[in-house]
């Protein structure tokens, strides 16, 4: 009898012990969008800055209340004027397409602050159906169904 392995299985799941050390790192670099609205959203200090680490133009279009805007390339010479570095700092850009929350990471973590990217971006802020700020005031749009659970307060994940 011959079995033929399917792509999933090609290459054997890593062993429980790593995996979980492999997934308990990740969520120490990332969080996501759900878990910053919650810190947020239940007042009180959430006990870390957000930063939105886009152009101006892209903050104009559209940013979450409350972000600070520290560009990626203004990083190394406005980081230290406008951090804190005993406070976690969570870095966001426009969403999976794009790295530059990571690069900003990046640059936050070589001077030396504790930082994490929140896979998503603003794309997946906006269609979680979270309030963002534009120049015109606060807008908010409908939850994408493929993104987020209509009608339900949270995915349960």
């Amino acid at each position: 009898m011959t079995t033929t392995v399917n792509p999933v299985l090609r290459v054997a799941p890593a062993a429980p012990a790593e995996a979980a050390a492999h997934f308990r790192a990740g969520l120490a670099f990332h969080t996501d969008v759900s878990d910053v609205a919650a810190a947020l959203g239940a007042g009180g200090d959430p006990g870390f800055v957000l930063v939105d680490s886009r152009s101006t133009e892209a903050w104009d279009q559209g940013h979450i209340p409350g972000a600070l805007h520290l560009p990626t390339a203004l990083v190394p010479e406005q980081a230290g004027q406008l951090l804190d570095r005993s406070v976690p700092v969570v870095a966001y850009c426009w969403g999976p397409g794009c790295n530059g929350a990571a690069r900003a990471a990046l640059a936050l973590a070589e001077l030396g602050y504790r930082v994490k990217e929140m896979l998503g971006g603003f794309e997946y802020w906006v269609r979680e159906g979270l309030a963002f700020e534009t120049w015109r005031g606060r807008e908010r749009r409908a939850p994408d169904p493929l993104t987020a659970p209509v009608d339900a307060g949270d995915c349960g994940c």
